[in-house]
């Protein structure tokens, strides 16, 4: 069961520059007061799973941004899996047009790893969603290549951007697939001692 801290409220460091999960805080009335993103390995080890990889992703993340006295740092990951395959950012367009492929017809998996950090305290959590995409003509992959809308998504594509036309199902969370589980990442926030709310400090 988790504690609730009665500290001063901290101030809240962003380990993202990903203006998706800027825009995600918003909604529950969160703005960090500094974004200081993780420049980290993010290459999966030999064998690793992928929601092993996505948890290992967000705590490393955590764990190379500096985190001062009175702050709480807030960093996550986002992982795409086939099964056991981990889908990460494509490199190119050729390979966005290879994930999309690979996920055309069939469900997949969207990881959501968050890491809270506050001095010698963190918290830690996970999130998984299972997402259908349609079956993908050649000309709705290129079409879809063309928007430019797949660089720097993991697994090539954006649920809340044009792709949102090639889903018809999730079951999870819809803020994870974007890239925070917002349920989850206030309850962690309160946890730290974080007042989430707007009007609650």
């Amino acid at each position: 069961m988790m504690t609730v801290s009665h500290d001063p409220a901290p101030r809240l460091v962003l380990a993202s520059a990903s203006p998706r999960r800027r825009e995600l805080l918003a909604q529950i009335g969160v703005t960090p007061d500094d974004l200081r993103p993780a420049d980290i390995d993010e290459t999966p080890r030999r064998a690793e799973l992928p929601r092993a990889y996505c948890r290992r992703m967000a705590s490393e993340k955590a764990a190379a941004v500096s985190c001062g006295a009175g702050e709480l740092l807030l960093a996550a990951d986002t992982t795409v899996a086939v099964g056991r395959r981990i889908l990460g950012k494509p490199a190119d367009a050729d390979e966005a047009r290879a994930f999309l492929r690979m996920l055309s017809g069939r469900r997949h998996r969207v990881i959501t790893a968050i890491a809270l950090r506050r001095a010698s305290q963190s918290w830690e959590r996970d999130v998984v969603t299972s997402v259908r995409m349609k079956r993908l003509s050649e000309t709705e992959i290129e079409g879809y290549v063309a928007t430019g809308d797949w660089q720097g998504k993991a697994g090539g594509y954006a649920i809340q951007g044009p792709a949102s036309a090639f889903i018809p199902w999730i079951s999870g969370s819809f803020s994870a697939v974007v890239g925070l589980p917002l349920a989850e990442t206030a309850n962690l926030l309160m946890a730290a001692g974080y007042p989430v709310w707007k009007g609650a400090r």
